[in-house]
């Protein structure tokens, strides 16, 4: 097995989750060489200088011929172009790899832009920067290699303590597609619907305690990180598009179906699709999450009578879910812990019939959340067509509007979803 003292590793792009992997893998003792753009260098250099292992250089070209495994951690949208400037530089019988979210552009820019003497072996951590590695899924994808360069990247990886998965970059995209594409859409929309009604709804009774603590804990996780973690996803992922188009027609559908009151299509609809991603089998599961799990974790103060809701964005998943043939357990491999967080909500309403005959009696005969759905079935709407649009400056824009407006509140609320995060894990 490969010493870490025999082998450089390079990294372009020190964002976010770049800073982590070169933190963590100079820690386990391996040779970094790393890089962002050329005037961050001096500040890069003051941040990591009580690292000994991790040298910054001035530019991708020096990482790249220096460096026997090239980690190109940067945008989405962006891959083409830093690959096309500084992967001629590889240097001969290295590997190049990514840590982008969306592996078909990736894979294009590596096999488009490299030396037919350079292997591709990409990566793809399905965490946050800020969110322990160990136990988390980390996907590996041997494009092409010769027979001892796998194995390096195993190597030098074991420092994270994940969980390896081992995909194609088809695979991947159809999987993170169906993992983390509508779980995003849902709290966006969640996150514009409060903006647009001027609401912190942490401040607002019936938005406190229980399913409603999940839903604001990771709607501004998402809006804490940056805009484009989630645009790459969405635009570049030709999946992504078809799940988060599918994701507004229902809710836009079941919406309706409420303002008619149609009882009798509202509940043969959502039992059907209910029974059809909670499988029989679904039952014997421990729930992923209990209520005492759901009321622990408030940035306001429970009341003391929850007030009943229809549930829309919840009752949309699963809709989504039935209509595309997504059966969320089977990806559970591969789930990010937001999906988690996600799927646990989506469980604990489905898999008690109570609590879901509750809240299709809300839908039709309570118009409490009337305007607040209205809202959000505009988001809906709004962030699909802004995908389908495949415009990443209208995404920003209106991610930032609304990262601006609960930006105050970031700090708690990670605070908050670090625990929630370890919570659901122990329960996975």
């Amino acid at each position: 097995m490969a010493q870490p003292s025999e082998h450089v590793i390079g990294i372009i792009g020190l964002g976010d989750m770049g800073k982590m992997y070169a933190r963590r893998l100079s820690d386990a003792g391996w040779r970094v060489h790393a890089c962002d753009k050329e005037d961050r260098v001096e500040e890069l250099k003051k941040e990591f200088a009580s690292r000994k292992h991790v040298h910054i250089l001035p530019n991708g070209h020096l990482v790249a011929r220096s460096s026997d495994w090239i980690i190109y951690s940067v945008e989405a949208e962006a891959i083409d172009k830093v690959v096309a400037l500084y992967g001629p530089s590889t240097k001969q019988g290295a590997i190049v790899g990514g840590q982008t979210s969306c592996k078909a552009p990736e894979i294009a820019a590596f096999e488009k832009h490299l030396p037919s003497d350079v292997d591709i072996i990409s990566c793809h951590s399905l965490h946050g920067p800020y969110v322990d590695p160990k136990g988390q899924p980390l996907v590996v994808i041997n494009h092409r290699s010769s027979p001892n360069s796998l194995p390096l990247v195993l190597n030098v990886l074991s420092c994270l303590k994940s969980a390896i998965v081992h995909l194609t970059a088809q695979q991947h995209d159809r999987i993170t597609a169906d993992t983390q594409a509508v779980t995003h859409a849902a709290f966006l929309s969640m996150g514009t619907a409060w903006q647009a009604n001027n609401q912190f709804p942490w401040a607002i009774p019936r938005y406190v305690g229980g399913i409603e603590n999940i839903k604001i804990n990771v709607t501004l996780r998402i809006y804490s990180n940056k805009w484009h973690v989630y645009a790459g996803l969405a635009i570049l992922n030709p999946s992504a598009r078809q799940q988060i188009k599918q994701y507004a027609t229902s809710v836009t559908e079941l919406y309706k179906l409420m303002l008619g009151g149609d009882r009798e299509e509202l509940v043969k609809r959502v039992k059907a699709a209910g029974k059809a991603v909670f499988k029989e089998e679904t039952g014997q599961r421990r729930l992923l999450l209990e209520d005492h799990v759901l009321d622990r974790f408030s940035l306001g103060k429970n009341p003391e009578q929850k007030t009943p809701n229809n549930h829309l964005s919840l009752l949309a998943m699963v809709d989504c879910w039935c209509k595309l043939g997504i059966v969320p357990y089977e990806h559970m491999i591969c789930s990010t812990p937001l999906f988690r967080l996600w799927l646990g909500a989506t469980e604990y309403l489905f898999r008690k019939p109570d609590l879901l005959d509750e809240v299709l009696k809300t839908a039709i005969e309570d118009d409490t959340f009337r305007s607040d759905d209205l809202e959000f079935t505009f988001a809906a709407r709004g962030w699909s067509d802004c995908v389908s649009f495949g415009s990443f400056e209208s995404y920003k824009a209106r991610f930032e509007e609304i990262q601006y407006y609960f930006a105050p509140q970031f700090p708690e609320a990670t605070r908050i979803g670090n625990e929630m995060i370890k919570t659901i894990l122990e329960h996975t």
